[in-house]
């Protein structure tokens, strides 16, 4: 009996242990330094900080969110771009250029290797493209604001830096996309569509904080902070092979979005690390009536927050096998004075 009792509480003490263990590790895989409710993050890295609210990832915090990767499942979340497709006004389309080919590599005759002796040759391209169509993620650099009466002198973006200071005619000079870390994070879908019934949210659908509750409720899903967040529209479900709009789909939906007081609960009051979706721009639109920007969940995000916005993300198969929560891995195109990573094919992970 004596025996037994003993082994019974050695067992009690190892159970503690591994308990307090766990804890420990569960903690340090989901504390994020910076982040306070009700105030969210903000410019507290710094005043050189090019980076935001991704400082707040760590060793931890990037192997717990591929522990969450159980089924070896991947989905792309990349959408395949070229001239013909959708794009949000205001950028320029993207065209594919013919830089080298064999015929004019071997007709031109202008490297000393072109002609050789098993008449080998290459395909190469040059591109003109806008650094915020498709899959892509706005930078910190993306939005500024400053008085109506003087953009050129006054404008400031993330971490007050300032347009006189540091814009630039071949590229920002602060928070430029090359300065976006790898991510790797706990990614979270809010299915508002599919919680909704429908295809895709109607046109200027506006998301509230109350229905994203809702939703992360029937989902049985819970926002932990930092946290990537994605917003499912339906939007992309039309998309095709290259968003080529010919019916208007794309355009119609994706002007459905959250508002600013849902892009304020999820930072300020649940932590969200990094917010995307499947449209444009995040956001309703156009802004509800009162609105003093023409972005303003950009605005909040971006320059008040250091926020990221990821946005075409495709959603379609992470709802269709109601994947809620996964690994998400994204690297952006180290290109320097970028306003935002483009042409992504980031990555879910179950």
């Amino acid at each position: 009996m004596r025996k037994l009792m003993v082994l019974g509480t050695m067992a009690l003490s190892i159970g503690f242990v591994g308990a307090m263990l766990h804890s420990k590790v569960s903690t340090a895989a989901t504390a994020k330094p910076g982040w306070v409710r009700g105030k969210g993050w903000g410019w507290i890295w710094g005043k050189n900080d090019e980076v935001g609210a991704l400082n707040a990832m760590t060793d931890a915090s990037r192997l717990a969110a591929l522990q969450l990767a159980q089924q070896g499942k991947v989905y792309d979340l990349g959408i395949t771009y070229d001239r013909n497709s959708y794009k949000w006004p205001g950028h320029s389309p993207g065209e594919i250029l013919t830089f080298r080919n064999p015929e004019g590599v071997k007709r031109q005759l202008d490297l000393p290797f072109a002609k050789n002796p098993t008449g080998t040759a290459w395909h190469s391209s040059a591109l003109f493209i806008s650094d915020n169509v498709a899959t892509q993620m706005d930078g910190l650099g993306h939005a500024t604001e400053g008085p109506e009466c003087d953009h050129r002198i006054a404008d400031h973006w993330y971490n007050g830096f300032k347009e006189t200071d540091h814009g630039g005619n071949w590229g920002i000079r602060r928070c430029g996309a090359e300065k976006i870390p790898p991510i790797v994070a706990r990614g979270v879908l809010i299915d508002v569509a599919g919680h909704r019934n429908v295809p895709a949210l109607p046109e200027g659908y506006r998301i509230r904080p109350q229905e994203l509750r809702e939703v992360l409720t029937a989902q049985k899903s819970e926002l932990r902070v930092g946290d990537a967040v994605f917003i499912r529209t339906g939007t992309l479900r039309y998309w095709g092979e290259t968003g080529n709009d010919t019916k208007g789909d794309i355009k119609k939906h994706d002007s459905a979005g959250i508002d600013l007081d849902s892009a304020k609960w999820l930072v300020e009051q649940m932590g969200a690390m990094l917010l995307g979706s499947d449209t444009s721009g995040l956001e309703v639109g156009p802004p509800p009536a009162g609105s003093k920007s023409f972005m303003p969940v950009h605005n909040f995000l971006l320059i008040e927050q250091g926020v990221l916005i990821a946005e075409f993300h495709n959603l379609e198969e992470l709802a269709k096998d109601k994947a809620y929560e996964f690994a998400y891995v994204c690297n952006v195109n180290k290109i320097k004075g970028t306003a935002a990573g483009f042409a992504l094919r980031p990555i879910a992970i179950r």
